[in-house]
């Protein structure tokens, strides 16, 4: 989800992260890797940027030989693990094949592939079976020759019967099951929802006025001055009309807030053993979605602000209470600071770093977080992109059209592209050769050999990001 869902002037309520925010900090800019769900769960798991830990595409949709998880880099959990804490994982995994969690230091595998989630699932309905003729629901047809799938929709069964209250459940148990027990504990519920498709119970639903939603700015947006591929895709949505993009926002918050109650009750198991105040409670998301930003939805395409800003609220022992901050900090960076959270061997890599050090007090140290650094390499459709942010301004290289520039200060709904404008160009090449510095540091290979004639398309070469 976006982070601006979670946000205390978004239409979407959400009392359970507020909670959470309210005991703890709220992260304002922070971002994933890449948004979509495989490769943002491999940089939280392991620290690394896609590029470097192999899953560059959900890994369910390629080849078994393509966006494959490299396993010789050892997995936070693997580390917690071995200091002693026991480690359950409920719900969506989707990082590689095997599903042999176990492997990768979670000692009870309740993901969404084994038998045990299925068997606990049963009499839980499927995506097929939520919904009935006359209930709210709208699908994409056309162009001639696709599937007909599901946008939205809004059902009858309630939390309990559906997907998010199984995982719920079972991560709830579990913890109830560790706070009973002497060892430290490590619990996560991972929910495939929000993602498409956006199916809200009714009764969550009807909290939400439809025609009080707002809209983003850049609804309408014409995108003349933004790759050309932007604009194709674009298309795809070219026939909601604002009555749909609305229906589709308030189911979608009708959604979170279901999650959010299921995070509630999670909070709840904790309080009511006497353990929250020695937890640390972390709510996040591995992606955003536009929402009708930009004229998108879904993810994947585009580099704005909604599919890269992810919501991140952590609270716990020694973490500052009721603070905001806009460090920037990325899904990658929880990687070490968890270990560096429970006193774990760390986990060395350049991809990465703990940002434990900014937490009892985010504003003394608010300056040594001012950059992040993200990668995108298609999905099906193949192509090259590397987002970098630095302060309020960010860079796009596009390895398939014209680069991008945005001062997020000034224009927070990315409506003006700047990398063409004359007066920019000492700071598009500035940062240009910072993207450059990154892949030097992360060893992007791929990315630095680009000296090849047919290749030489950024404003300034390799060499440069060497010196910055």
């Amino acid at each position: 989800m976006p982070a601006e869902v979670v946000r205390p002037d978004s239409d979407c309520r959400t009392p359970n992260m507020d909670r959470v925010a309210a005991q703890g900090v709220r992260f304002d800019r922070a971002y994933t890797t890449l948004p979509t769900c495989s490769p943002a769960r491999a940089s939280l798991m392991t620290g690394l940027l896609p590029h470097n830990h192999g899953v560059l595409q959900v890994e369910h949709c390629t080849d078994d030989d393509q966006s494959v998880l490299r396993t010789e880099h050892p997995h936070w959990a693997q580390r917690l693990r071995d200091t002693g804490y026991r480690t359950g994982y409920f719900g969506k995994w989707h990082i590689e094949r095997t599903n042999q969690l176990e492997d990768f230091g979670w000692q009870v595998n309740g993901s969404d592939a084994t038998s045990a989630y299925r068997s606990i699932g049963e009499g839980t309905k499927g995506l097929d079976d939520l919904l009935k003729p006359g209930d709210i629901a709208r699908y994409e047809s056309g162009p001639e020759g696709y599937n007909e799938v599901l946008h939205y929709g809004v059902t009858d069964t309630p939390p309990e019967e559906r997907r998010i209250g199984l995982i719920g459940r079972m991560a709830g148990d579990f913890i109830e099951e560790s706070t009973k027990q002497d060892a430290p504990w490590v619990c996560v519920a991972s929910f495939s929802e929000p993602n498409t498709p956006v199916i809200a119970g009714r009764t969550m639903f009807e909290e939400y006025d439809v025609d009080g939603i707002s809209l983003p700015e850049s609804l309408r947006d014409p995108m003349t001055d933004r790759p050309a591929f932007y604009r194709r895709v674009q298309r795809v949505w070219h026939d909601m009309s604002d009555r749909e993009w609305r229906e589709l926002r308030a189911a979608y918050f009708a959604l979170v807030s279901e999650l959010d109650r299921e995070l509630g009750k999670l909070l709840d198991r904790i309080e009511a053993a006497g353990q929250m105040d020695n937890t640390i409670v972390i709510a996040m998301s591995d992606h955003g979605r536009y929402l009708g930003a930009h004229g998108f939805d879904a993810h994947n395409y585009g580099a704005f602000e909604e599919a890269y800003n992810i919501p991140l609220v952590i609270s716990g022992p020694g973490i500052a209470q009721s603070q905001v901050t806009d460090a920037l900090v990325s899904i990658a960076d929880l990687c070490p600071t968890l270990i560096d959270l429970a006193g774990a061997e760390p986990i060395d890599t350049p991809d990465s770093r703990s940002f434990a050090s900014l937490l009892p007090d985010p504003a003394e140290r608010r300056n040594e977080f001012d950059a992040c650094y993200a990668e995108f390499f298609g999905t099906r459709f193949i192509l090259s992109q590397r987002i970098l942010w630095d302060g309020t301004w960010k860079f796009v290289f596009n390895g398939f059209d014209e680069d991008e520039l945005y001062n997020l200060k000034d224009d927070p709904s990315e409506m003006k592209n700047l990398a063409q404008d004359p007066e920019q160009q000492p700071r598009v090449r500035q940062m240009m050769a910072g993207v450059w510095s990154y892949a030097h540091r992360t060893n992007d290979r791929a990315l630095l050999g680009t000296h090849y004639a047919p290749m030489r398309i950024a404003s300034v070469g390799p060499n440069s990001g060497l010196k910055s």
